[in-house]
């Protein structure tokens, strides 16, 4: 009956914290295009008293994904073990802690395993008996319910609290033989030590832990050269422990044993742009006596914090010191951006040129709507193209917008419709959220979608997408997609990552979210759940700004405010522990990395439970570490690149950024960053750029940059950022040739005396640089990436290949630039006559003047090169049309040129061609003299 009583006090507290959590999203079965999977890695008899949803990333699931014996970093700052026979934990020391030149490590260890006598080992004798979004209650158990021990995990305390019912307490030594129990060492003469008492030492090989019995003395055995330390005889009362690593913190962990935490209330507070996230913890004993641990994010926003002196009690984590508090309750303190789906000011006028070139090109060549094949890439490339919708309706471009949400809602469509089975979204029903169905069976799909790996890196992309569509469609969301609404769609994605309430009876409460660690992890219960990770923490971030956008569309303000304060939590979480900073105070209080060598690394590229360091599963260069910090570029994250951490990443990576070996994805996300800073710098910078990468675009790039804060008020474009367009004559400069290309040696070659003997080529925008098409033959100059042979007009249509950035030489010449290759990011150098794209810097380019070609004078015909028809025209029908085959049906026109523009006369009747100011009427030859 005691082991009852218990269980329901525990539950009965764990349910007062509904109190403060928030409305569900919605508590609708989810129906979607996959129905419902069981993945292939159901969790054990560790939730026999309960049904899904589970929790997937917290800190403890490795108790509960089979094989149920994960070991895991928490309760902070203890590590610890579910064994089948004990609940086994240990705390590291800063001893421990090292740094081999790329990670921090602080190296768990286990100490003592913690059971009783009775207990019957099996995975089905020790299950969960209550959580809520921090904490966990574990009770070891007896078949017959006789006896009991349960585990109070609460992170953030000193202490590991052991509540026994009618149970012979037992502790193991996971460290070699016990030397000493209150000072008394077994040994060959001394058998066996029993002491009676509410305070014992134990000492083994590594230190002295206390132990504190709240309800009355306890006798405890110990025999010589013993691993074990036995009551002698059951037990029902609390024990709690706590190591000791130096003497002078005894003091402290005596004053305050007495008063324990069984649980945790974590709620909110909202005024206007101003939120409190609020601790309280479910305290046996006096609430404000309650001795609890902080990490640097929080001393960083606590209010009135009742804080202890440091030299009190200290403990040396992966993520700085942990220093004690009093008290049963922590104010966080936050300020919440009001930044939405647009950067705060509009872009500066001398972008908006390159900026709406940017847009008309990319919209156009949007392609096919994009068919899915999985979370992660479709996301994060529709998520990109809906930028363009968003910075299209900035510019007033309604068309482009229309372009850009038609096609999102194309492809999205694939996700509602059960016949598409390329990728299918699934409820997964062991656990309890949307997966990739087919990774429900295999690990190595969608980056482990279907063991919960990476929701939130995935997720966040959707719903930028679907509010995009939203915003300029509001019936959008109540049309059908085949298995329901898109709204019913976007709030299963939603409820999967940010269900705000233990309320919805089929997701866990904001999946990923660690309140205690101040950030998501990204690991689910892939590989038994083991050591918690997350790289790319501003992918985290994304998966609240998809949330927040989707509550404002749908008008969900209770929502709306909870995905404000996740992302600004995980903002805070991400440059306090992903952001380096090599200046800092190494003895600041709340300097997570003490060690300069760390902190010179300026980007933690991964954050795992024991190490955190400046490497990725998938990379090693710093570009890519930084990059992975940085996207994707959203104007929600203005508060995140700070001037001092944008500084230390471009001159980190500079020799990388340099490098047109690097990917120019990753360069792109580090300029913007940087912009936050120094725009006219970053916007120079963004124009040694061929390409975007999925997740980015050339008009978010521009668009960023141009909206950044701009004190200095100078221009942030400048004029010679984008190519000349136009018709010319490319000339080299050292040799004075003009450049030829003919269909039979299509390859351009400076081998022209005479501007009469050049080639005529149209140069004509691309993001990034331009196209240059041969004039004569329509053909596109394009650029062997491995510069075994010149460039030549000789593709069909443009792409990355095709493009040339001119970039005036640095001798300020008018006229004269360095061109740049985009298929491998070289120079063209034209020394040996032949234009080829090998030259790996600038100044060791060669100098082309861009020349218009001179005016046209003489007779000639009119061809429209498009349909390839000639133009015809007379005095019965004066109107100019391009409807003959044959040059022989052509008519025939007179051109002259002069200062004053150029006129065209046709030759059969004398009349000039002339032009209304209306673009719907057709040119005709209809005057007798040039105005």
């Amino acid at each position: 009956m005691a082991h009852l009583r218990h269980s329901f006090i525990f539950l009965t507290i764990l349910f007062s914290a509904v109190r403060g959590v928030l409305d569900p999203i919605s508590v609708a079965e989810p129906k979607l295009a996959g129905g419902t999977v069981a993945n292939n890695a159901p969790p054990g008899p560790f939730f026999q008293d309960f049904k899904p949803p589970f929790p997937t990333n917290a800190w403890w699931s490795g108790f509960a994904a089979v094989p149920q014996n994960a070991r895991v970093i928490g309760p902070v700052p203890y590590a610890s073990i579910c064994t089948n026979d004990s609940f086994q934990f240990g705390l590291s020391t800063s001893e421990q802690r090292r740094f081999d030149g790329t990670s921090v490590h602080q190296a768990s260890q286990l100490d003592y395993g913690l059971s009783f006598v009775e207990h019957e080992s099996g995975m089905d004798t020790h299950k969960a008996s209550g959580w809520d979004t921090q904490s966990l209650s574990i009770d070891f158990f007896t078949k017959s319910g006789n006896s009991s021990m349960r585990m109070f995990l609460v992170p953030g305390s000193p202490y590991m609290t052991a509540q026994f019912s009618a149970s012979t307490p037992l502790f193991t030594s996971l460290a070699g033989v016990i030397t000493s129990l209150n000072g008394v060492l077994p040994s060959s003469n001394v058998r066996a030590v029993n002491v009676t008492a509410t305070k014992f030492k134990i000492v083994n090989a590594i230190g002295t832990y206390l132990i504190y019995s709240l309800n009355g003395a306890i006798t405890l055995n110990v025999d010589a050269f013993a691993m074990t330390v036995k009551a002698s005889a059951p037990f029902t009362g609390v024990l709690r422990f706590a190591k000791m690593d130096l003497a002078p913190f005894e003091k402290t962990l005596d004053t305050y044993a007495a008063d324990y935490a069984t649980g945790v209330e974590t709620d909110y507070t909202f005024n206007g742009n101003q939120a409190d996230l609020i601790f309280t913890w479910n305290v046996v004993g006096d609430p404000t006596k309650l001795l609890m641990l902080t990490y640097p994010h929080h001393r960083r926003a606590m209010v009135s914090p009742n804080f202890l002196p440091l030299t009190s009690l200290a403990i040396m984590t992966l993520k700085g010191w942990m220093y004690p508090t009093i008290g049963d309750s922590w104010t966080m303190r936050y300020t919440l951006t009001d930044i939405d789906f647009n950067a705060p000011r509009p872009p500066d006028a001398s972008c908006l040129g390159a900026l709406i070139k940017g847009l008309e090109y990319e919209v156009a060549h949007m392609g096919d709507p994009e068919q899915p094949g999985d979370f992660y890439n479709w996301g994060n490339h529709i998520a990109a193209l809906s930028r363009l919708g968003l910075i299209a309706d900035e510019v007033s471009r309604p068309d482009l917008v229309q372009q850009v949400v038609q096609h999102l809602k194309a492809t999205i469509a694939h996700w509602g419709d059960p016949s598409y089975t390329n990728v299918q979204a699934a409820y997964e029903t062991n656990w309890g959220g949307v997966a990739n169905k087919a990774g429900a069976g295999s690990v190595f799909v969608d980056f482990g979608n279907g063991q919960y790996n990476d929701h939130n890196l995935q997720y966040g992309y959707f719903l930028n997408a679907g509010a995009v569509i939203a915003k300029f469609d509001p019936s959008w969301l109540n049309a059908t997609n085949g298995v329901g609404t898109n709204a019913d769609m976007l709030s299963f994605i939603a409820r999967d990552i940010a269900n705000p309430s233990p309320k919805d009876p089929f997701f866990p409460v904001v999946r990923h979210r660690d309140w205690f660690a101040g950030h998501s992890w990204a690991s689910g219960i892939a590989n038994g759940a083991g050591s918690r990770d997350q790289e790319s923490s501003t992918e985290g971030i994304n998966a609240f700004y998809g949330t927040l956008l989707y509550s404002i569309v749908t008008g969900q303000k209770q929502l709306e405010q909870f995905a404000r304060l996740l992302l600004k939590t995980e903002q805070v979480g991400s440059q306090t522990y992903w952001h380096l900073y090599p200046n800092a105070d190494p003895n600041d209080r709340d300097e997570p990395y003490p060690e300069a060598g760390a902190r010179s690394l300026v980007t933690i590229g991964n954050l795992e439970d024991e190490q955190a360091g400046a490497w990725l599963f998938w990379g090693a260069e710093r570009v890519e570490i930084a990059a992975i910090q940085i996207l994707p570029v959203t104007p929600v994250n203005e508060d995140l690149y700070d001037a001092v951490w944008v500084q230390n990443v471009l001159n980190y990576t500079a020799n990388e950024l340099a490098d047109p070996t690097m990917g120019d994805a990753w360069k792109s996300v580090i300029y913007l960053a940087y912009s936050n800073f120094n725009p006219q710098k970053a916007a120079l910078l963004s124009t040694t750029l061929a390409s975007w990468g999925s997740g980015n675009s050339y008009s978010n790039q521009v668009y960023f940059t141009s909206t950044r804060p701009n004190p200095s008020g100078k221009p942030i474009c400048a004029s010679s950022q984008l190519n000349p367009e136009g018709i010319f004559l490319i000339q080299d400069v050292e040799s004075g040739k003009f450049v030829t290309s003919t269909p039979s040696q299509p390859d351009l070659t400076a081998n022209a005396d005479h501007s009469s003997d050049a080639s005529l080529f149209q140069l004509s925008f691309m993001p990034g640089g331009g196209s240059m098409q041969n004039f004569a033959t329509g053909m596109f100059v394009t650029a062997d990436p491995n510069a075994q042979h010149g460039i030549l007009a000789g593709a069909a249509v443009p792409s990355t290949w095709e493009m040339l950035t001119a970039v005036p030489d640095p001798s300020g010449e008018e006229g004269v630039f360095n061109l740049r290759s985009g298929s491998n990011l070289l120079w063209i150098d034209s020394s040996s006559g032949s234009l080829v794209n090998s030259a790996t810097t600038q100044a060791a380019a060669s100098k082309l003047r861009i020349v218009p070609p001179p005016p046209p004078q003489g007779t000639f015909l009119l061809q429209d090169t498009q349909s390839g028809q000639f133009v015809q025209a007379s005095g019965d029908d004066p109107t100019l049309v391009a409807t003959v085959s044959t040059s022989q049906e052509a008519s025939a026109f007179a051109v002259s040129s002069n200062s004053d523009g150029t006129t065209i006369q046709l030759l059969s009747t004398g009349q000039f061609v002339s032009a209304t100011p209306s673009t719907d009427d057709p040119l005709q030859a209809t005057r007798g003299e040039a105005r």
